[in-house]
This record gives structure tokens, sequence and C-alpha cells, in this order.
């Protein structure tokens, strides 16, 4: 199946004419490209090149307002925010779409200003950067979400948004639920209010926990809902001081039960960019002492992405040790 995905074996009956052939890497490990898809790949050259015209064929196979993996492919590439206005401002018929891009671009641009450094060891100029290019993104989404009602994407990016502004409870509230009206089971935004949740971000111990138990008790079978259980251990990981805090016989238990659930159940359908759920059911599943790793490690074959390994001095090698290790 996962050589299918990424073209091993393309000549076959069943290969997927998109997937992008796997890179042969000594160690077996290599990170996620564009998605694992040729289309992708497409899309994030014609905007690498500022080519607009290139970036809208690209996007046809795609729906950005729904999207949240095909848009998050855009957000980190240098240089897009510098021609993307022209889109905005000239392109009526795509403006929603050019919109979108350049708010999601902004946010995570003026994140590059302010770092991961914790608050205090932010800069003024860094803060004043940071502010400046998430009220960017904040005017440009919201008329994003206007001009397509129908639309969930932005309303995830504006969560980012209002977090990263201090905007306050009452407003994040409004726009999760926005967001989770138009798709109740949204994985992107149930990720998005966990993070919001956390005590670094102002909220109580153990209630990011408690949300994701009860999101996921709400979605059916085999729904990758059940990342948000593995992700708000990750997150639990994180804000400890305790490394192996992980390491229980009730958290393994809960892990491997929302494992076989969610992306190891049968009814679970591999769509773009599926490999990104399996690093997070991974990396908890690893933290935790988990056997259940061994059977995400496997479905992977060494397809690494980024998050949440990035939480990790050296990601790419936390990823190969823990594959190592199961």
């Amino acid at each position: 199946m996962f050589g299918k995905l990424f073209g091993r074996g393309e000549e076959g009956p069943g290969a997927d004419p998109h997937a992008l052939p796997v890179p042969r890497r000594r160690s077996g490990v290599h990170p996620l490209r564009a998605l694992g898809d040729r289309r992708v790949l497409a899309l994030v050259e014609a905007a690498d090149a500022g080519d607009w015209e290139g970036v809208k064929e690209a996007l046809a196979p795609f729906d950005l307002g729904r999207d949240h993996q095909v848009l998050g492919q855009l957000t980190d590439i240098g240089g897009l925010e510098e021609w993307i206005v022209r889109a905005v401002e000239e392109d009526k018929e795509h403006r929603a779409e050019a919109l979108l891009i350049s708010g999601a671009r902004h946010i995570h641009w003026g994140w590059e200003a302010r770092t991961a450094a914790r608050a205090v060891d932010v800069s003024q100029e860094q803060w004043r950067t940071f502010h400046e290019r998430l009220h960017t993104a904040e005017r440009q989404l919201l008329e994003a979400a206007e001009l397509r009602p129908d639309w969930i994407t932005p309303w995830r990016q504006l969560l980012t948004s209002a977090r990263g502004m201090s905007l306050g409870s009452p407003v994040a509230e409004t726009r999760r639920d926005a967001a989770l009206r138009r798709d109740p089971l949204d994985l992107d935004v149930h990720l998005a209010w966990l993070s919001q949740l956390q005590p670094r971000w102002g909220g109580e111990p153990g209630e990011a926990l408690e949300f994701a138990r009860a999101a996921f008790a709400a979605a059916p079978d085999g729904h990758r809902l059940g990342c948000v259980v593995a992700m708000a251990y990750i997150e639990e990981w994180v804000e400890s001081d305790d490394s192996a805090c992980l390491q229980d016989p009730r958290i393994r238990t809960e892990l491997r039960q929302a494992a076989e659930r969610s992306v190891l159940h049968h009814a679970y359908e591999r769509r773009l960019g599926w490999q990104g759920d399996y690093n997070i059911f991974a990396m908890a599943l690893s933290l935790a002492g988990s056997s259940t790793a061994s059977n995400v490690f496997r479905e992977l074959e060494g397809a690494y992405t980024e998050w949440p390994w990035t939480y990790m001095s050296e990601p790419q090698k936390a990823y190969a040790r823990f594959r190592k290790a199961f």
C-alpha cells in the first residue's frame, strides 16, 4: 500500500499516478516532500517561482478552502509574501484564494520574526514585526472568510493569529465555533484548539486532554480525529519537566486504543498527507514506550514529517532513533 502511494511499483495496475518516488536513504528515513504527491510539488514549485497563474492551475485538483495540508505547503515558502499581494489586488476572480494564501503566509512569517523563544527573550522589534504581520493576516483572512463563507481554512488560521495576538477566549471561541459549524470533526481545527488550551497559552492542566477525549469519543471508528488524543499527550510531555511523564501503563493503553480505533483501524482512509497522522501517533506512542509504535513505524516505512517531531532537538534524528528502537 505504502509503496503504491509513493511510487514503488508504478507500473502496476493499482499504482498512484501522482505519487512521488521515495528517495533512497541509507538510514531508511526520508522527509515527506510535498505530501508525497506530484501535483502538490507542482503547486509548491509554482509558488516558489512567484508564478500565480501556475499556482492557480496547480490548485485545480484541490479544495483550498478545506484542505489545510495543501494550504500548509504554501505557508513556509520564503518570498511568497512579496508577490502574492499583486494577486490580491489584481485578480478579482480569485481574490479569495490569494487572500487566504497571503493571510496564512503572514501568520507563518510573523512567527518567523517572533521565533520560538520564550516571550521574555523576544525583543521589542521582534514583537512589533510579529504583530504587524499578524494584523495583516487577520485582515486578509477575515475578508477571505467573508468572500467564501463555506470555507473552513480561514477560520482555522484565524485561531492561530488570535492566539498570537492574545485576543482572548471569547474571540477564539467564536472562531472555533465558526470553523466547527463547517465541519464538526475537522482535525486541524481540533489541534489548533488543543494548542489554545495549553497552560503556556492560559489553559488549565488537564483541560486539553479532556477536550481531546471528548472530541474523539464523538468521532466514528477509523476517523483521523484520534490524532487529537495522541497530540494531547505530546503536549503534556512538552509542558512537563519530566521526560518520562508518559511512561505510564494507563497512558500506553489509552494511546494504543486510540491508534487502533483511528489510524490503525480498517476504516481509516489514507488521504493525501496521511503520513502526518501516523507521525503524530509514532511520536506519542514512542514517548509512552508502547510497542504499538512499531506497527505505526512499519506502515510509514521511514516517511518523516517535521511536525510534531520539531518539539525535539534534531527532530529527524529523534524519529530515526525511535524507529530503530521499536
